[in-house]
């Protein structure tokens, strides 16, 4: 999430009244989780398996729950509790909204596009020409929609992520803050959710089809001209590069990248990075010829 402006490490310290180690005046441009983060941006790291990463990753301030030794070129947010200070900085600067009209006046739509009644659109939404979004269909705030979009009925875009924290006595939700981004030509069936990113967006690529009843999780990047058929779920942060095809009642497991033009037959579930090119099936998903004879052969034993 990109702040208005840019803010300095005091500034940012005073809002959740934690020490900083670094120049006062370290310019600070947003929040961003560590597969996304840039130069500029706070990452967060509350577990000593994750601080070389943290530190060593793009981002430029680390809010941290341990003295260390800052990397040259960077800054430190020390805080007893990481997590909650990230939710602490997002919530200061998109918290919730609430909302009395089903369609916001601040938005930006092109030309011929179709809004048809019972949609709910919310702030600083972006629809670009062309589009058909129909009926009860949500768009949360922040969405952007490229030309030549359709949406049908039932579908969400832009809802949280499934992102929390076991506290032991209770689940804790990372606030998301991030948004949705569709390119232009795609197609959404009904009755799909689309989360968005936690603190960057989640893409879906130029010319991609999804059917009805998908779910994709948080942060996730879909590229181009991609097929995905129904009831298939693809948790966060996940790769889907071009021209994958995806039949239905896949499972995608969270932070998995699958390579262009690899198929994945209906029923899979992906618990690792798979191959472009290939054809995969089964659990957990390997190549569709393997995976088939491992059949066969079980199935001979048996007998």
């Amino acid at each position: 999430m990109k702040f208005p402006k840019i803010f300095t490490l005091k500034e940012i310290a005073s809002i959740i009244k934690a020490e900083f180690i670094g120049d006062e005046n370290f310019p600070i441009y947003g929040t961003n989780e560590i597969h996304r983060v840039k130069k500029g941006e706070i990452v967060f790291v509350d577990h000593p398996k994750y601080y070389e990463k943290a530190l060593n990753s793009n981002a430029t301030t680390i809010l941290i729950n341990k003295k260390v030794d800052c990397p040259e070129g960077k800054s430190l947010l020390i805080s007893d509790d990481p997590f909650r200070d990230f939710n602490a900085i997002n919530g200061y600067f998109r918290d919730f909204s609430l909302k009395n009209q089903m369609i916001a006046t601040d938005l930006d739509i092109g030309d011929n596009t179709i809004i048809q009644p019972g949609v709910f659109i919310g702030n600083q939404v972006k629809i670009g020409k062309n589009c058909i979004i129909f009926p009860n269909v949500v768009i949360h705030d922040f969405t952007t929609i490229g030309d030549n979009v359709i949406i049908q009925s039932g579908s969400v875009i832009g809802g949280d992520a499934f992102y929390y924290k076991n506290r032991g006595y209770s689940f804790d939700r990372l606030k998301s803050v991030g948004n949705v981004i569709i390119n232009d030509n795609v197609e959404i069936g009904s009755n799909c959710t689309i989360d968005r990113g936690v603190t960057d967006s989640t893409i879906i690529g130029e010319g991609s089809k999804l059917d009805n009843l998908i779910q994709i999780g948080h942060d996730t990047v879909i590229g181009k001209k991609c097929l995905i058929a129904s009831q298939v779920g693809i948790a966060g942060c996940c790769i889907i590069e071009d021209e994958v095809t995806i039949w239905g009642q896949v499972g995608v497991a969270s932070s998995i990248t699958i390579r262009s033009k690899a198929v994945i037959l209906a029923q899979s579930g992906v618990s690792k990075n798979l191959e472009g090119n290939k054809t995969y099936f089964g659990y957990p998903a390997d190549e569709a010829k393997s995976k088939l004879k491992e059949l066969a052969t079980l199935k001979k034993i048996v007998k």
